[in-house]
């Protein structure tokens, strides 16, 4: 056997675990959960096969009608601002102000923490008793109000505001490294023609930062479909269910009401939407790249 086969199968030896793990962990698992969802297992998985029946009773419960619903207000609140947020602070830090280093690692801190911090730190700061209201009310502002986290009509909005502050700082480090990468000869041009600063980043900087941006997004949107912690951490699904979102409806279904069909089936249209996600973006990434070489 030549040197070059060799290294070949000694490579291909060497990565057989990791493949083992991806196809025994990761598909197995998806297999198990899709071949439970069409049973009528509860508390432990059973064989007695019921077709599309939990598939029909989950799209026919109402929590998981609004569970959808909450998520698809959630990551649209949620993917948008930390985008407009982070671009913002992107375009702050690239003006070259002092301290940057300083401000940079302030605003990237808070996506260092689990999302469970985060959760505790703004249901503090929420509480109408101990948080900013009674503080702000003490000071003389009578009608102050912050208690989000207890209203059902603002409770959501309190998840998706904890939210921006954590994700915001993953758009500003991408952001501002594709400003950073770009031609200092546009700056040059803009200035001579008398372009407007906020023009520039709208006009010119803005599009060119598109697969940034898009990156940024994509990390995002899979945070979102998979948001339990956050939403645990600071209001519980609650008040009633007025936060109530899918994963946390799956992990209720399967450890506190041992309706394990449910559960899967719930999973599974989860992964779905995961994957209905993800393909156009990485498609679209694609096509891109593709055009590029072309270009080239």
């Amino acid at each position: 056997m030549s040197r070059g086969k060799w290294r070949l199968r000694a490579a291909q030896l060497a990565l057989s675990p990791t493949w083992l793990t991806v196809v025994l962990v990761y598909l197995g698992t998806m297999a198990w959960t899709v071949t439970l969802s069409f049973t009528n297992s509860r508390l432990l998985p059973n064989w007695d096969f019921v077709g599309l029946a939990q598939y029909a009773r989950l799209f026919g419960t109402a929590k998981w009608t609004l569970a959808l619903q909450n998520l698809v207000v959630f990551g649209v609140l949620y993917v948008a601002g930390c985008l407009v947020l982070g671009f913002l602070l992107a375009a702050a830090l690239d003006r070259r102000v002092r301290f940057e280093s300083a401000f940079r690692t302030l605003f990237l801190y808070p996506y260092a923490m689990s999302f469970v911090v985060t959760g505790l730190i703004w249901q503090w700061l929420m509480n109408p008793t101990l948080g900013l209201q009674p503080t702000v009310q003490d000071w003389g502002w009578a009608g102050f109000r912050f208690d989000w986290v207890t209203s059902r009509t603002m409770a959501l909005y309190a998840v998706v505001l904890a939210g921006i502050w954590q994700g915001a700082g993953l758009v500003m480090v991408l952001a501002l490294a594709g400003m950073r990468g770009i031609d200092a000869e546009q700056w040059r041009a803009a200035r001579i023609d008398g372009i407007p600063v906020w023009r520039v980043y709208l006009s010119i900087i803005l599009p060119q930062l598109g697969p940034a941006l898009a990156a940024a997004a994509t990390l995002l949107s899979m945070g979102v479909i998979k948001t339990y912690d956050l939403v645990i951490a600071l209001t519980k699904g609650g008040p009633g269910s007025a936060t109530e979102v899918p994963a946390k409806f799956i992990m209720d279904n399967m450890f506190q009401r041992q309706n394990l069909g449910l559960a899967t089936a719930a999973a599974v249209v989860l992964l779905l939407s995961v994957i209905a996600i993800v393909v156009p973006f990485r498609y679209a990434a694609y096509i891109m790249a593709k055009r590029r070489a072309g270009a080239l």
